[in-house]
């Protein structure tokens, strides 16, 4: 396996981790309840729900590049299936970024988190295309 490969790879993994852990946290932090009438519980719940499906999404994506990568493993086919699936939900993230910017209030916040979600999306769409342009069946150390 290409040693870019592996450190992008590295990167792009421990970076969708981190934000799946920071994540979970981010309705306390933010207080996004407050935002939202009390009498919606629905809404409440349904908000809390989509946020803790999507905390894990990122941890177990990332964990799972991670593994595919390192572990020696997995083949061609199956690890150009899970960046490519990867790459799509980071570049989903970076064009809502680029259309509809968050961190408005502070323009740092906002301009971080575009580079940020960029740099993760090349963290994993670079590996995609080596490995996808390689000959080889089989990833091999």
């Amino acid at each position: 396996m290409n040693l870019l490969v592996k450190i992008l790879v590295f990167i792009g993994s421990l970076s969708s981790i981190s934000f799946g852990i920071w994540h979970f946290f981010v309705p306390k932090v933010w207080n996004w309840y407050s935002f939202i009438d009390p009498k919606a519980s629905e809404l409440i719940v349904a908000v809390r729900a989509i946020n803790v499906f999507f905390s894990l999404a990122l941890v177990l994506f990332g964990a799972i590049n991670f593994l595919f990568i390192y572990g020696d493993q997995a083949n061609r086919y199956s690890t150009i299936v899970l960046l490519s699936a990867t790459t799509i939900l980071w570049l989903t993230r970076l064009l809502f970024q680029l259309i509809y910017p968050q961190g408005s209030l502070y323009p740092g916040l906002q301009y971080g988190m575009l580079a940020a979600f960029a740099m993760i999306t090349l963290c994993h769409l670079i590996p995609l295309l080596v490995i996808w342009l390689q000959k080889d069946t089989v990833l091999l150390v």
